[in-house]
């Protein structure tokens, strides 16, 4: 993709950002496409917003989308709404915001969050969470080139843990396109970020200990997400688990789950399961116990499998 109007900026991206995404981009493109914000996310968004209005493709990025919240306003207000109250006159369509997001290790309540619900009831925007490097570069492009403005989450964890092959060529992923990760005929699991390598490690377990055949769908996209691939593969499997870090009151799966029960409440063999973060702050301590764990996703396609 070639377009001189894309500039970059946050927090620190002239030096690289402190994942490093941004390494080389300010010698390669100049300071005046890739430079350093003030510490204000409501200001980083804003200026966003403006520049696309203005024609450019902004890609801002937020530290951690644990300091989202400061531009929620921006977002919900300015940037969602901006093509729907002029009636298509203007728009700040070609927005990305990057934020990383999620469990990182040893990040806390203050560096550990997933946010992304909160976007996802927001008519307007996009929200995107790629799983992995190779996906994560074809749905950054497609995010770039989207007519929407869109928040575009990076789980912190894959950072140093995913380590796949990347085409150097342009490519893109749709927006909207979920992927199947995982053919099975037992159990569907829908995930989206790291939670998608979690799944497959716990349909790999479930396969070899007792012939358990799991369809793992890495939906990719939370606004709009891809309904008919979960519809068509739970209207085979007859079973549903969604499992994402957030805590499972108001997380997205919540959604999944009221949509895939009406559509397919006659092929249903079991309840839909949630396997998810807890209604607590993100902890201090006993991450792993927090985090939605390969275990607690054997255990959770146990109990869809017999009940």
């Amino acid at each position: 993709m070639h377009n001189s109007g894309v500039i970059v900026f946050g927090e620190d991206v002239g030096f690289g950002g402190v994942f490093r995404c941004t390494l080389g981009l300010q010698e390669k493109f100049g300071r005046h496409r890739v430079f350093n914000t003030p510490i204000s996310e409501q200001g980083i968004v804003g200026f966003a917003i403006g520049a696309a209005a203005q024609g450019l493709t902004p890609v801002a990025e937020i530290q951690f989308a644990d300091y989202i919240h400061p531009a929620f306003d921006q977002f919900v207000n300015e940037a969602a709404k901006y093509r729907y109250r002029s009636g298509n006159s203007f728009n700040c369509g070609g927005m990305t915001v990057r934020a990383p997001y999620g469990a990182v290790g040893h990040g806390g309540h203050y560096h550990s969050q997933s946010p992304e619900a909160f976007y996802t009831h927001v008519p307007g925007l996009r929200v995107v969470v790629p799983s992995g490097p190779r996906e994560a570069k074809g749905l950054l492009l497609a995010s770039i080139q989207h007519p929407d403005p869109v928040v575009f989450f990076e789980a912190k964890m894959m950072y140093r843990t995913a380590v796949e092959e990347v085409p150097t060529g342009d490519y893109t992923i749709p927006v909207g396109q979920a992927r199947l990760a995982r053919e099975g005929g037992d159990v569907t699991i829908v995930a989206w970020g790291q939670m998608v390598a979690v799944a497959e490690q716990a349909a790999a377990v479930v396969q070899e200990q007792g012939g358990v055949s799991c369809e793992v769908i890495d939906l990719r996209t939370l606004l709009p997400w891809d309904r008919a691939t979960v519809e068509a593969s739970v209207s085979k499997t007859g079973r549903l688990i969604v499992v994402h870090e957030a805590p499972i009151t108001s997380g997205f799966g919540a959604e999944i789950v009221a949509a895939i029960s009406k559509r397919c409440f006659l092929r249903l063999e079991s309840p839909p399961v949630r396997v998810c973060g807890y209604d607590t702050p993100f902890p201090l301590i006993y991450e792993p116990l927090y985090v939605p764990s390969t275990p607690r996703v054997v255990d959770a396609i146990h109990e869809a499998v017999k009940f």
